[in-house]
């Protein structure tokens, strides 16, 4: 099966070259994410992401000033794929209510395996982003790279589901809070899951969905 080009429009405030251009940009985006998953972004440098590409270290500076700016740039990525997903899912749905019911499978559920698409491991991204994604905006300078766009794709997410929302209950209002509450909240129940599990009444994945259903449904039932 041929694997699909996905060119999203992120903002070129995140690379100095585009990645997209060369089949060197590519290889340094699918090995950052390899990389990353494996051991971290801590411990992840663009030395080691070069010995692993077989190509200089200078040469991932071309595309990318820092390794924060990766982190941002991965981060647009899978929230624009994200936001194709949603679009895509909802396309042909009438009901409000299936429209969010099916958002919210997107954002809590794990990711599978797709073949079919681009260079991007979704599914390695996907755990980077529930474990690593916060480290790009909780930063000294988020405002200043907010400002140049840099969090477009994340913003986006939280707009179309929130306008789902307002279908649904069009006097509610807290649609951006109760969307972001989604997000960050089933990757903190997600971590929770994995390394205190005391701190959660979730037993596996799956859970994290029905929570997440559940406390939406009744919020968005109980608007008066």
């Amino acid at each position: 099966m041929n694997r699909l080009e996905l060119n999203f429009d992120i903002s070129p405030e995140l690379y100095l070259k585009d990645p997209n251009s060369s089949e060197l940009g590519k290889k340094i985006v699918s090995s950052s994410i390899e990389m990353i998953h494996l051991i971290g972004f801590e411990a992840f440098t663009f030395k080691k992401l070069g010995k692993m590409i077989n190509s200089n270290e200078s040469s991932i500076y071309r595309y990318f000033p820092s390794k924060h700016t990766l982190l941002i740039y991965l981060t647009s990525w899978y929230w624009s794929w994200t936001d194709f997903r949603i679009v895509f899912a909802i396309n042909n749905i009438e009901s409000s209510k299936d429209k969010l019911s099916r958002v919210i499978d997107i954002l809590t559920r794990p990711v599978v395996v797709d073949n079919s698409i681009s260079h991007v491991n979704e599914v390695l991204l996907s755990e980077i982003i529930f474990s690593e994604s916060f480290k790009a905006f909780h930063t000294r300078n988020v405002d200043e790279e907010n400002k140049k766009g840099c969090f477009k794709s994340y913003k986006n997410v939280i707009q179309r589901v929130s306008s789902i929302m307002l279908e649904v209950s069009p006097e509610y209002d807290y649609p951006h809070m109760l969307t972001s509450t989604i997000i960050e909240g089933a990757h903190q129940q997600k971590y929770f899951l994995d390394h205190f599990p005391k701190l959660s009444d979730l037993t596996n994945l799956e859970k994290i969905t029905d929570f997440y259903k559940d406390l939406v449904f009744k919020t968005l039932d109980n608007v008066s």
